[in-house]
């Protein structure tokens, strides 16, 4: 049985349209057998809705972002795209820089921007 390499998706929403389109750019690599996607509650629903398979939390304020910081810790999620609105304050905001933090603590890859992201998903590619 192949190993699979579980990514974490999560966009405020401000950055959901962005990150469906990044998605959609990047539907080849995502659909692999070895992707397995995690992403944040209503983040999730919006990837659904382009047809790739993605295993939701909860919403982000009511704990999936923790949820998602558990799964980091636990060293099943091996990567994080956490496309932030850098123009906004969020009642959660405890719970983003935690998220973050445990990435760090863990060596977890995580990007906040598409081309980080991009860069990231690449990497996958190279054999």
């Amino acid at each position: 049985m192949k190993k699979s390499y579980e990514i974490a998706i999560i966009a405020h929403d401000a950055k959901k349209a962005d990150m469906v389109q990044f998605l959609n750019h990047n539907k080849e690599i995502l659909i692999s057998e070895k992707i397995k996607l995690i992403a944040t509650g209503t983040t999730g629903s919006k990837v659904e809705n382009i047809g790739i398979k993605v295993k939701k939390m909860l919403s982000g304020p009511l704990g999936g972002d923790a949820q998602i910081a558990a799964r980091v810790a636990e060293g099943k999620t091996k990567m994080v795209i956490f496309f932030k609105d850098p123009n906004s304050s969020h009642p959660h905001e405890p719970d983003i820089s935690m998220l973050i933090r445990i990435c760090d603590v863990h060596n977890v890859p995580l990007a906040t921007n598409g081309a980080t992201a991009q860069l990231l998903l690449n990497a996958l590619t190279i054999d």
